[in-house]
């Protein structure tokens, strides 16, 4: 199994891609499996504001270690999740 100690298995991590359907296509990715710390860290950004700009997704993303399409995707989701609450 690839990954040494330490790192996480390919399939929780962040950088992980489907595998090639049996139709040809390929390029979806799998579902990100957030870590326990990073959705605390989604949670409270999302508490202070619901939108966020270029540069504090930028900021947020390298913190995070998370590309910024996948901030840019959670608050989408976030954001869809709150409106169906209300």
């Amino acid at each position: 199994r690839p990954g040494g100690a330490g790192q996480p298995p390919p399939e929780g991590g962040p950088e992980c891609s489907g595998p090639e359907e049996p139709g040809g296509r390929s390029g979806r990715r799998l579902r990100t499996a957030f870590s326990a710390e990073q959705l605390s860290t989604l949670e409270s950004s999302f508490q202070r504001q619901q939108y966020l700009g270029a540069a504090e997704r930028r900021k947020l993303a390298g913190r995070m270690r998370l590309s910024e399409v996948q901030i840019k995707t959670w608050f989408q989701n976030r954001r869809m999740k709150l409106k169906r609450q209300l």
